[in-house]
């Protein structure tokens, strides 16, 4: 995506015209400051969708990875003819035919504007609130009311082959790229994306796969060759499928022998459904709750490890805003505070792993679910998000993991990679210097930790 189309993006957020290609990488960045480490998103490919950075930024962002400097990269591109031939046997092994092969590579070129945008997600902070409400809009609302309509035979039968909640996936849908908008999609051949990725940079093993997975969906014409679009990462289609996760997840639900999630409308919400059912979804329960902490509540409870069943969270003094008891007792969650303790808190399920399997960021999550809900007909959140002026930039992020290394805390890795062993480490911190202990790295943390 252009710089431009990303900063417009940005700029027609509060009329809902945010484009998905930018958003879901926005809510990407998020995933190092409120996401503990886990798997890396399997499917969406907009969460790359970031604008370029200048060189210099480039060359920071990077860290001075060998395989990123200059001379790295123009030895990768003289070399990438040599990459891709070399590449010939791994495809063979896949069921990629000589024939398809040799179509599909033999005018292949390295497109070296992707290498900036590898890595430009760190810098980019912005509180959890704001992108929530950047997200999820009345204009995402209303359309994907309308969708929800107009292909509703499709949906019932999806949800009666798939047990996959309706409402999610039109909000995957809709939070990707805006219901198939074309900006939202992302307009680079997906072919040339991943060819690029698999020689040149400091992914080449990641995207190897990636850019054979390609080829074997050309080998099956599952999607055709000039609809194969998406963003600089290779993720194509309405809900971003990567070429792997759409090997694994894509299923022919229109029964025309292709599964192709590009232009068939059926195949579209069936494969999405099929990817969270595999990823846990289950049929007819929450992906979360937003609740109410009571006065004097011990907030080390907030913490991705602590599961109880709703009934015991309730007997702590949690309720939702609206007094509704919670459906099913028993079932268990844990407490997420996703803006600390002066922002919603909220008891997540096992849905809502599902949908971080989908993209691992809290804020993505996060908006899927709202989303879902409001097309469903719920409403706005009852607490508000705290006013922060931003969030925490990388080296900021860095900085607390070291800070709290210095202090004897074991944090892993300086990352800026904010997970469960920092955050613990954070409470334990924030419990000894007298603040309240909801784990969350802010400004204020930082600020008080350089006193």
């Amino acid at each position: 995506m252009a710089q431009t189309t990303c900063m417009r993006a940005l700029k027609g957020a509060l009329n809902g015209t945010v484009k998905g290609v930018c958003v879901a990488g926005l809510a990407l960045a998020l995933a190092a400051l409120i996401t503990p480490a886990r798997a890396q998103a399997q499917t969406t490919g907009s969460i790359f969708g970031f604008p370029p950075l200048s060189q210099p930024q480039a060359a920071q962002a990077n860290g001075g990875h060998p395989l990123m400097t200059p001379q790295a990269l123009a030895d990768a591109q003289a070399n990438f003819p040599a990459c891709i031939a070399n590449l010939w046997p791994l495809a063979q092994s896949k069921g990629v035919s000589r024939r398809t092969f040799e179509r599909y590579t033999a005018n292949l070129e390295p497109q070296m504007k992707i290498m900036e945008f590898m890595d430009s997600q760190p810098e980019f902070s912005k509180p959890i609130g704001a992108y929530v409400n950047m997200l999820v809009t009345e204009t995402r609302v209303k359309k994907g009311r309308e969708i929800l309509e107009r292909y509703k035979p499709i949906f019932d039968r999806m949800e009666k082959a798939y047990g996959v909640d309706r409402y999610a996936v039109t909000a995957i849908w809709g939070i990707e790229s805006t219901y198939g908008d074309p900006d939202g999609i992302g307009r680079r051949n997906v072919l040339d994306s991943t060819a690029t990725l698999a020689c040149i940079g400091r992914r080449q093993d990641y995207f190897r796969d990636e850019f054979i997975a390609t080829l074997q969906i050309l080998e099956k014409d599952d999607v055709p060759y000039d609809h194969l679009k998406g963003s600089w990462a290779g993720a194509f289609g309405p809900t971003q499928f990567m070429p792997t996760s759409f090997q694994r997840f894509a299923v022919d639900f229109d029964g025309d022998g292709k599964r192709n999630v590009v232009d068939s409308i059926p195949d579209i919400i069936a494969s999405t459904a099929n990817n969270l059912k595999l990823d846990g979804w289950e049929f007819g329960k929450a992906w979360g709750y937003e609740v109410v902490l009571p006065q004097g509540f011990d907030y080390r409870n907030a913490n991705r490890s602590i599961k109880r069943t709703l009934g015991e969270w309730n007997s702590m003094g949690l309720r939702r805003p609206s007094g509704v008891a919670f459906p099913r007792a028993g079932e268990t969650a844990y407490l997420l505070l996703p803006a600390g303790a002066n922002g919603p808190a909220f008891l997540m399920m096992k849905n809502f792993d599902a949908i971080l399997k989908y993209n691992p960021a809290d804020a993505y999550a996060l908006a899927i679910g709202h989303l879902a809900d409001r097309l469903r007909g719920g409403g706005t959140f009852a607490q508000s998000w705290p006013k922060e002026e931003r969030g925490l930039s990388k080296a900021e992020r860095q900085e607390i993991q070291s800070r709290l290394a210095q202090m004897g805390y074991d944090i892993g890795n300086v990352d800026g990679i904010l997970g469960q062993k920092s955050r613990v480490a954070i409470q334990d911190y924030q419990v000894r210097s007298g603040a309240l202990p909801d784990g969350y790295p802010d400004l204020q943390l930082l600020q008080q930790m350089r006193r």
